[in-house]
């Protein structure tokens, strides 16, 4: 009977288990839903932002006879100090989640430490701050609580330190890493360059339609104006993208845990009637074999 009530133990033990990961299947769910409505307005947003920085980009091109020369798209082919913004998440219970995330970083900075570049890691979450010091790995910067609440003005305070050291020599080129948001199902590490802006992706030689009028005085202050306000949003986007791959990856983390268990519980269960029906067979033949002795 000790061995009935330990299985019957470990039931009751799996079946809380199994609420508790479809509670949190749910809520993760739900807040996915708010962070996927706000990735796709702030998607919107952000490829006016490349728009109208392409046009003004393009327009300085076209009337400099040496081409764009601006601080903020000056690439260096073989960059010697290099910024790596990695994203992660402050809480686990998000299947490999964070893991894919460090895995590319630590990928990427190998990679350059191959070439001869120093590299300065800046850490967004808890999981990759605690992943980088347990492996006595140097961080130039951390925060936490950013990656699990993303605001703007927090974002670009964090991003604005990156891009003085940019523009004042220190570093060479900006990468920020993250795990994004594909569909309910499927994430994907993205690795963004964000300084210097890459021009190539700009289509900065395709003919304009556009109507917009600047004067030749007021294109370097309307460029850097912009060019400040795109890296912001891009470190801002990327938290709320790695946001959303958050809530996609724990649902369908919770919901595996949750289909586990049931099939535990449900293998239990076999266990326990099995071992009732022993129980019950076991005391048949000593009744049995009690009466037999009597006669």
């Amino acid at each position: 009977m000790a061995n009935l009530k330990e299985i019957k133990r470990k039931i009751g033990s799996v079946k809380n288990t199994q609420k508790t990961t479809n509670a949190m299947k749910l809520v993760s769910s739900a807040k996915l839903k708010r962070t996927e409505e706000l990735a796709k307005k702030s998607r919107v947003y952000a490829e006016k932002l490349t728009e109208l920085l392409t046009e003004i980009a393009r327009k300085m091109q076209n009337s400099n006879s040496d081409g764009l020369d601006n601080v903020y798209f000056k690439d260096d082919k073989n960059p010697k100090k290099i910024d790596i913004i990695l994203i992660t998440a402050d809480k686990g219970l998000c299947g490999g989640f964070n893991s894919q995330t460090i895995k590319s970083v630590n990928a990427l900075l190998k990679e350059y430490q191959n070439t001869g570049a120093k590299v300065r890691l800046r850490a967004v979450g808890r999981k990759g701050i605690d992943f980088f010091k347990f492996n006595n790995i140097e961080l130039s910067d951390e925060i936490i609580g950013l990656s699990a609440s993303p605001d703007f003005k927090s974002a670009a305070e964090f991003i604005s330190e990156v891009s003085e050291s940019y523009v004042n020599g220190d570093t060479d080129r900006v990468v920020i890493v993250h795990n994004g948001y594909v569909n309910m199902i499927t994430q994907e590490v993205r690795v963004d360059q964000v300084l210097p802006v890459d021009a190539s992706n700009m289509e900065l030689d395709t003919m304009s339609t556009s109507e917009l009028e600047v004067e030749p005085d007021d294109d370097d202050t309307l460029l850097d104006a912009l060019v400040k306000r795109y890296i912001e949003y891009t470190m801002y986007y990327s938290l709320i993208d790695s946001l959303a791959a958050e809530h996609s990856a724990r649902m369908q983390a919770m919901d595996a845990a949750t289909k586990n268990a049931k099939e535990m519980v449900k293998e239990l269960n076999v266990k326990y009637n099995k071992a009732r029906q022993e129980a019950i067979t076991t005391e048949l033949i000593e009744i049995i074999s009690g009466m037999e002795s009597l006669k």
